[in-house]
């Protein structure tokens, strides 16, 4: 069993950045391969990046946050992050973090378990 608790969301205008960061328990943590997922409003809930058990460069990201976001992990903390910059308003959604025992996916029905979401608001 892995519990996942997002962080770092909040308001913040065009252009700028915010960090989430989502903290796992248990002991396993470096086993899953880990994903960012969002929801905006009236929309259906899309991948945003993902991580394989081992970070480094083994990552893949959505189009629409390329070059603008980065995934990393830190096994030792049990933490996964997303480094959001350049944000936009239509970056605007819940963000999720999600843990899957694939060594990678972009996709949701691989994850087994998922964080409550943390708001992320881009203001233009």
């Amino acid at each position: 069993q892995v519990q996942l608790v997002e962080s770092g969301g909040g308001l913040v205008q065009a252009g700028g950045s915010l960090r989430l960061s989502c903290a796992a328990s248990g002991r396993t943590f470096s086993s899953y391969a880990m994903g960012w997922f969002r929801q905006a409003p009236g929309k259906e809930r899309e991948f945003v990046a993902t991580i394989s058990w081992s970070g480094g460069s083994n990552t893949y990201y959505a189009n629409s946050v390329k070059g603008r976001f980065t995934i990393s992990r830190d096994n030792a903390k049990n933490t996964v992050y997303l480094q959001m910059n350049s944000l936009k308003p239509e970056d605007t959604a819940v963000y999720y973090c999600a843990a899957t025992v694939m060594p990678i996916s972009q996709q949701q029905n691989h994850y087994n378990y998922w964080g409550q979401g943390t708001q992320v608001t881009v203001s233009s």
